[in-house]
């Protein structure tokens, strides 16, 4: 008898130390139950970037609107259970080879910059990061003639990684 009870008791406690300090993937979510819609406007930009902006909250409607049940719209409505906010703080263009002959560069990295907050209708503040960084590497084209510009496909990589990220966050809390 006295035996059985103390195995019970290294039983509970050795399923106790397993537990400690997991949970299943999408169970820590910054979202409060019951919500159901959720409003992304169009991010704000601090930069000279053209379309950055656009990428970026298509690629967030998408991933929302992919990976959950709710009601994703590009609007700031106040009717919303919540609203994503997003700033583009930064972003630059930096050559990564150089070639001294042709005097040309012919790949580069772009970096980005943001910062987003996501609030319940109430204000209250769910999840907020002001320190997003993404990097996306691209290849130029230095035959003039034949020349394609890849930065906008170099944009939408780095929109979609962006979005798949904060996505996650959002709902897995890593």
């Amino acid at each position: 008898m006295r035996r059985s009870a103390v195995l019970i008791s290294i039983a509970a406690f050795l399923l106790g130390l397993t537990a400690c300090g997991y949970h299943a993937v999408g169970s820590a979510t910054h979202l409060p139950p019951g919500t159901k819609t959720l409003a992304v406007p169009v991010f704000a930009t601090r930069t000279n970037s053209n379309r950055t902006e656009i990428e970026m909250t298509t690629a967030v409607i998408r991933e929302f609107a992919t990976r959950t049940r709710l009601v994703v719209t590009p609007n700031d409505n106040s009717d919303a259970d919540a609203t994503l906010h997003g700033t583009i703080l930064s972003q630059t263009v930096a050559p990564l080879n150089y070639n001294s002959q042709t005097q040309q560069s012919s790949s580069y990295l772009i970096t980005l910059v943001a910062a987003v907050t996501l609030k319940a209708r109430d204000g209250r503040v769910l999840y907020q990061n002001n320190n997003y960084v993404f990097r996306q590497e691209y290849q130029a084209t230095t035959d003039l003639p034949s020349f394609l510009d890849e930065s906008p496909a170099a944009v939408q990589r780095l929109s979609r990684d962006f979005a798949r990220a904060l996505v996650a966050d959002v709902l897995e809390s890593f």
